[in-house]
């Protein structure tokens, strides 16, 4: 349910090719966006890294963070970064390992490497450095953007990721979407109880006398920000204010949720059924969408097989790539 993912982005001379328009790093940044976007869409309480190589060093762009928004704004400012020599595979995967090693042995530790180049200048035995990762359980998977390449091969194979060779920019986006949805996870991964928090959205009245503005701790993050508000998420363990969620928070490291972003990390480990394709005429019901309530109108019908609802097309798509669950079974085991 939890993820540490660090994304390696070459920033190296080659990414500077207009194969993809406008060049490499653009479009990579463009998708990258995108692909955060997604991201904690899908996964709301995991956590991402970016990390950029170039002139055979690796830095940090962003730390393991779960805000979308300041990886969105340190993508946008890395648009200009200038490419330059070679990438280090070793160095990326090293100072990603420094973070990942240290996290708790429930969550996922996973790298994903962006690499442009055929070449990669490291300072020492990278074969040492994969059974390193491979020891922490560190997941590595690799898209290239020119050929396929010895060492990452063996890197994923080793640690148990994926390699592709992007064909176009809509086949780079596709593989970049597959790494939305958490791998699977192994038997011998730990499991732990975890403490979480799950506070309401409070507002003072502007007509109660005894209401006090307070900051968020969300503003020591960033220089900007509203500053004073009446209202905001309160820790319920220490009362510390934050203006969204979810956050890990600042005072005490409880983890500050809502039920709906549990619920949409958790429909991974138990996924929707698919629904069984019918032709229109052998629907059983009254010919209308069971969700939408609108006339079946399509060729094809879907049927869920626990509850036997009948559902559209349309409905769907929607039921099992954004709702993740059948609106029949919630409604058959509501409470009357």
């Amino acid at each position: 349910m939890m993820r540490h993912l660090y994304v390696v982005i070459d920033c190296s001379r080659s990414m500077e090719d207009q194969d993809l328009k406008p060049n490499r790093l653009t479009s990579t940044l463009k998708l990258m966006e995108q692909f955060v976007d997604e991201y904690f869409d899908q996964n709301p309480i995991s956590q991402v890294g970016i990390i950029t190589t170039k002139n055979k060093r690796a830095e940090k762009l962003t730390d393991l963070a779960g805000n979308p928004k300041k990886h969105a704004a340190a993508l946008k400012k890395a648009v200009d970064t200038p490419c330059l020599g070679e990438p280090s595979l070793y160095n990326s995967l090293s100072l990603a390992m420094q973070t990942l090693r240290h996290m708790p042995g429930h969550t996922s530790r996973e790298i994903l490497i962006i690499l442009s180049s055929l070449t990669t200048c490291d300072p020492s035995n990278i074969y040492e450095l994969i059974k390193s990762l491979k020891a922490l359980k560190v997941r590595v998977s690799v898209i290239g953007l020119s050929a396929e390449v010895r060492v990452c091969t063996v890197l994923t194979r080793e640690t148990g990721g994926s390699y592709h060779v992007i064909l176009d920019e809509s086949h780079f986006r596709e593989l970049l979407l597959l790494h939305v949805k958490p791998p699977p996870a192994s038997c011998s991964s730990e499991c732990s109880l975890i403490r979480m928090g799950f506070p309401q959205h409070t507002i003072a009245s502007l007509s109660d006398q005894d209401a006090r503005p307070s900051f968020s701790m969300s503003h020591l993050d960033s220089s900007g920000g509203p500053g004073l508000s009446l209202g905001g998420y309160f820790c319920p363990q220490c009362r510390a204010k934050y203006t969204e969620l979810p956050v890990e928070c600042k005072v005490c490291g409880l983890t500050l949720v809502s039920a709906p972003h549990l619920a949409r990390s958790f429909h991974h480990l138990f996924p929707l059924q698919a629904f069984l394709e019918r032709p229109v005429e052998e629907a059983p019901g009254d010919g209308f969408c069971r969700a939408c309530q609108g006339r079946l109108k399509d060729k094809s019908t879907f049927t869920c097989p626990s509850c036997q609802g009948v559902f559209c097309t349309e409905c769907d798509l929607f039921i099992h790539d954004s709702l993740h669950c059948c609106p029949g079974c919630i409604h058959t085991h509501s409470p009357q």
